[in-house]
């Protein structure tokens, strides 16, 4: 197991916390040294084999939980939040680590987070729970892609999917502000139309949606455009050089393929 507290012992150096499994099961000496090298340099540790965790920073002691997991070459590693106590551009790198040494080791893998993205980007198969009930359990792409119910759309997207709550008649959405045609044949008074941000396009004033601009966030490579819509607020993935002003009247198109529809009361998906 990889805890997120790390779980190592202070008072022993890199090496002996990462022998410690190998030590217990009565290892040879000399094959212990061997297997701490060659776990060293996947992790990269190779060079602090000699310092206490004190003297290592977040991101190192977790390789070090990480070399005392791998070393004992198990069936299956089991991985309890094993990012949450570092900061983001440290999680970032720790993942592309994570993925490339399961690509490696090609160890089964059981990997407990609340971040969708690691979750997203380190996982084969997302199994997706909410109060302890399995919600969906499909791929990644499918999770995203085609979500089951109201709760996995929700919680799967960065920014989150935009939720409009209306009615549909015979596939056509209405709300405040939004008159959509929907690729769903059916009628149902308390819908839940679901668009994701990066699927809005702006269109000035005309569009299936209609608002004014509440606020833009320039991101680097996109901005979001926020828009009241009625009563509700939908964000939009914009190009970059999007110069909108606040409070400016604007429309929002989505292709049909592109929305989701759900029934607000169960959560579950209208196809």
């Amino acid at each position: 197991m990889v805890f997120q507290s790390y779980a190592l012992y202070p008072h022993k150096t890199v090496a002996e916390n990462v022998a410690y499994p190998l030590k217990i099961r009565g290892v040879p000496k000399a094959e212990i040294e061997a297997q701490i090298r060659d776990v060293a340099r996947q992790v990269q540790l190779d060079q602090l084999l000699d310092r206490y965790p004190r003297q290592l920073s977040g991101g190192q002691r977790q390789r070090v939980a990480l070399a005392r997991a791998i070393v004992r070459r198990p069936a299956v590693f089991l991985m309890d939040e094993p990012l949450s106590n570092l900061d983001a551009k440290l999680r970032g790198h720790m993942r592309a680590e994570l993925k490339h040494m399961q690509h490696e080791l090609g160890i089964t893998t059981i990997y407990v987070t609340h971040d969708q993205i690691e979750a997203m980007t380190l996982a084969s198969r997302v199994a997706l729970l909410d109060k302890g009930v399995l919600q969906q359990l499909d791929t990644p792409a499918r999770i995203y892609n085609d979500p089951a119910n109201l709760f996995v759309a929700g919680f799967i997207g960065s920014p989150p999917m935009n939720f409009l709550h209306g009615r549909l008649a015979d596939g056509h959405f209405e709300a405040p502000g939004v008159a959509i045609g929907t690729n769903v044949r059916q009628s149902n008074a308390t819908a839940v139309l679901g668009v994701r941000p990066e699927d809005c396009r702006l269109t000035g004033t005309g569009g299936a949606m209609t608002g004014a601009i509440y606020a833009t966030e320039l991101i680097g490579d996109h901005t979001l455009v926020t828009v009241t819509v009625g009563q509700a607020s939908v964000v939009v993935k914009a190009q970059k050089d999007f110069a909108g002003r606040v409070g400016e009247a604007i429309g929002i198109t989505a292709e049909p393929a592109a929305t989701y529809l759900f029934d607000q009361e169960s959560g579950s998906r209208l196809r």
